[in-house]
């Protein structure tokens, strides 16, 4: 029988401590914080879990409200053994979702060292394990996902961000020069927009819109013959992806493109979003899948030695490329055992299959 952990948000002290901190972020009202200080006062667990929560997102506004509200328990120290891992990787999801849907709303609090510069043309690319920012020369905020490389080309007339391969998200500054991402002949230009551009294993392109809207359409040429003094503008025939909807574009013929497009909840955005923060979450796939999602953040690959490890469910809440963290909680919390081959290789198994 696969494991597959329960969603709740009104249980443990850890699942509540995340909400709390997460509210904090966005600000508390003067009722929120008396409630605040009569959950932290009920017990030293809660006051526990809310400290642990704090320091693991970095959170110092958490930690300075935390001295107005309560003082310190006397009974309740500070844990000896305490891992921060064993917080992070805990399967508390409505906890971890409600962090990420404040902690997405800002993903360059990541990445501290902004890489600011005139980048009106360069090419920017990220190695296997690596994220990074960039501030474009027109104010947009650039962030590149693991092995991924994007090409800027900013004109007179227009401001051209082309993926190359790997995910980008991007927030763009408004400004009458359109932006768009090429992704071969694909066109996603934005109006006054934030949003996600992935090229999967498959080649094909899928679009998140978190803010504004997106044009997605088709270049009639090669981007080079493009006029440099004219904005580009896409057919009337293109399709409008909206904020809160994703879409996928598949080549089905040489010239032909078939794109889908769905609403995507909020707490589906912020889940898909988490790498950002250099996160990620699974909410039930298939440790298959899961371990597909692993690879792009680290040179380890995973072996499977039977198919019933394969078709585990799993959902948690992992930091990329720790693979160890990682294997620790799939031993602990799904019964899946592990043996390193050399310094890449990684067998898994279901421990039940060898009973």
């Amino acid at each position: 029988m696969s494991k597959v952990t329960r969603l709740s948000i009104d249980n443990s002290p850890d699942e509540r401590a995340g909400i709390w901190v997460s509210r904090i972020d966005r600000g508390l009202s003067e009722l929120e914080k008396q409630e605040l200080g009569e959950w932290l006062a009920k017990s030293p667990g809660n006051y526990r879990a809310f400290v642990e929560m704090a320091e693991l997102w970095d959170q110092m506004d958490a930690m300075t409200l935390l001295a107005d509200l309560c003082p310190r328990p006397a009974e309740a120290p500070r844990s000896p053994g305490l891992r921060r891992w064993a917080v992070a990787a805990t399967v508390v999801l409505a906890a971890v979702v409600a962090s990420l849907l404040v902690l997405n709303r800002d993903s360059e609090r990541e990445f501290r060292q902004v890489r600011t510069s005139d980048l009106t043309a360069s090419v920017l690319v990220t190695e296997v394990g690596e994220q990074a920012a960039h501030r474009l020369s027109d104010g947009s905020t650039l962030i590149l996902n693991t092995d991924s490389e994007a090409r800027i080309d900013f004109t007179e007339a227009n401001r051209f961000v082309m993926l190359e391969r790997g995910e980008i998200h991007i927030s763009v500054a408004h400004e009458s020069r359109p932006l768009s991402v090429v992704v071969g002949d694909r066109v996603f230009q934005a109006l006054g927009t934030e949003f996600n551009i992935e090229i999967t294993d498959d080649h094909s392109i899928e679009l998140l819109v978190t803010e504004g809207l997106v044009v997605v359409g088709l270049l009639e040429g090669p981007i080079a013959d493009l006029p440099r003094d004219a904005p580009v503008e896409l057919a009337p025939s293109s399709t409008l992806v909206a904020e809160g909807e994703a879409a996928i574009v598949q080549q089905v013929e040489d010239t032909l493109y078939e794109i889908e497009t769905n609403e995507i909840r909020t707490e589906d955005i912020a889940i898909q979003l988490s790498w950002r923060n250099g996160n990620i979450v699974f909410t039930g796939e298939t440790l298959e899948e899961a371990m597909q999602e692993v690879e792009r953040y680290t040179a380890v690959k995973f072996v499977f030695l039977d198919e019933n490890a394969k078709k585990e469910e799993v959902a948690g809440f992992f930091k990329a490329g720790d693979v160890e963290g990682l294997l620790a909680v799939l031993r602990a919390e799904f019964e899946i055992s592990y043996q390193w081959i050399g310094d890449h290789t990684v067998e898994l198994a279901a421990d039940r299959a060898t009973e």
